[in-house]
């Protein structure tokens, strides 16, 4: 009873603990932990990709039902973050919201078992939504987790090299599928077996790590903690009411247009490598479909890296406005060209949606996790933009030509961009927080600081476990001395 009682899953968001000022080195182990979940829903992901076209063969189906997995793995999102994932986050804390979606995880990867056993893409898609609502419970708690954990001034940089394993994941499940999925498809029963394992595999995998998250010490971060970062990074908006917070909205819409055009991407790659004579076959294709996961994973590395010397608001709009560039060849051209258009595309899609997270939720405050819901619920829109595209794919006939789909919402996207850079309330918020000292210097310095330069001494602390001091108790301290 003792392991438990020490390991308890609640914690108030009114108290203040240390993890707001958490260092670079005490913020290693928790990050690394979390970063195993974006490889798994980076791995899932890919899966998914995979799975559209291996179903279009073994099912028989067309490539616009083929899309209702897509539909039912991000439609799931919105219902976990704005629901029941983001009520967890509220209420319990980080940890409880990783185990809760490690669970669902679990649960619909059992499920998927005897969907695949009986051939059944109702069934199966039913399956993805249940695994849909454990990776959205997963999102919704690892994305702004990995933002807070440590340095605010590196929240990109943490953000985008834990995603960058989501990249590594992506690549994986393709070239798995390319030697397991689309082995002897001539036979549709054993091609479907070899999904069945793959997926039960995932779920003693996840269920073993819920374990491990219950037992690890985690440092919980509370809305006081966020509260108190945003005061001390003097770039706080939490004073207005959460209905006028209208950047964290505005990244919401640029996360559902952007994540829409990403996954619709990467849905019908196959297809338009196959269709446009770049790939004569779909184990070919799933082979390039790795190699251009490859490229985004890179693109990840690259633009952590260039961000330690650049704003990330100016790596944010090169990536976001050569995604634009890249993307317009694909519609026209065909063969190795169109496919090498796709693959530079790939490479600049991906700083943009971790970049969206940690812009997005810089100043929030006491809304740090509710509005990193909105934010999460915009994925969504993985659950829109494919069946367009897919349907204008049926219409055309063409997958080449229905790449005109993604580049109207990589458009609607930019705006966001265009904002972060060239909007001063947008600016500002994100600047500050790049020059902050929260986790970089010793508390006793910042303390130091505050009372020679006559600040309000935002700096001093709680003790863990406390509620935080309020700014009237800090001016009567100071008065007080």
């Amino acid at each position: 009873m003792a392991i438990f009682k020490k390991n308890s899953l609640k914690i108030s968001d009114k108290k203040r603990t240390r993890a707001a000022e958490l260092t670079l080195r005490q913020s290693i182990y928790p990050i690394c932990l979390v970063t195993i979940l974006f490889f798994l829903w980076g791995f899932s992901y890919g899966l998914l990709d995979t799975l559209n076209k291996h179903f279009q063969k073994t099912l028989d189906i067309t490539r616009s039902r083929s899309s209702g997995l897509q539909a039912a793995y991000f439609g799931a999102y919105p219902l976990a973050s704005l629901g029941h994932a983001n009520w967890i986050l509220r209420h319990y804390g980080y940890k409880p919201c990783f185990i809760w979606g490690l669970c669902l995880y679990g649960v619909g990867s059992l499920v998927a078992w005897p969907c695949l056993l009986h051939r059944s893409f109702g069934g199966f898609c039913a399956a993805i939504f249940i695994i849909g609502n454990g990776l959205g419970s997963l999102e919704t708690a690892a994305n702004p987790y990995i933002t807070v954990c440590g340095p605010p001034r590196y929240s990109e940089i943490r953000i985008n090299i834990s995603q960058a394993f989501n990249g590594i994941g992506t690549v994986i499940a393709p070239v798995l599928g390319s030697y397991v999925f689309f082995k002897n498809t001539g036979d549709n029963i054993d091609s479907l077996k070899n999904v069945q394992w793959v997926y039960l595999a995932i779920a003693c995998f996840v269920f073993l790590l819920a374990v491990v998250f219950y037992f690890s010490p985690i440092p919980e971060i509370t809305d006081a903690d966020m509260a108190f970062q945003a005061e001390e990074t003097h770039a706080g908006t939490d004073i207005k009411p959460f209905i006028k917070q209208y950047r964290l909205f505005h990244a919401t819409f640029a996360q559902f247009c952007y994540t829409g055009a990403q996954v619709a991407i990467a849905g019908a790659f196959i297809n338009y490598v196959t269709e446009t004579g770049a790939a004569n076959n779909d184990s070919l294709g799933a082979q390039f479909l790795a190699g251009a996961q490859g490229a985004f994973a890179l693109g990840r590395f690259v633009g952590s890296g260039l961000m330690k010397f650049v704003r990330p608001r100016y790596v944010f709009l090169v990536y976001m406005t050569l995604c634009i560039v890249f993307i317009s060849p694909s519609i026209t051209q065909r063969g190795n060209t169109g496919m090498s258009m796709l693959y530079i595309t790939l490479f600049f899609e991906s700083i943009i949606f971790p970049t969206i997270v940690a812009l997005g939720m810089r100043g929030l405050g006491k809304y740090t996790k509710r509005g990193s819901g909105f934010i999460v619920a915009g994925v969504s829109g993985g659950a829109v933009v494919p069946p367009i595209l897919f349907a204008v794919a049926d219409l055309r006939n063409s997958t080449a030509t229905a790449m005109a789909v993604p580049l109207a919402f990589f458009i609607a996207a930019w705006s966001y961009t265009l904002c972060v850079n060239f909007v001063p309330k947008y600016r500002e918020v994100a600047d500050k927080f790049s020059t902050a000292k929260v986790g970089v210097e010793p508390v006793g310095a910042r303390d130091e600081e505050n009372q020679v330069s006559g600040g309000s001494g935002s700096g001093v602390l709680g003790e863990e476990g406390k509620d935080a001091p309020t700014q009237t108790e800090l001016v009567d301290a100071e008065k007080r001395h």
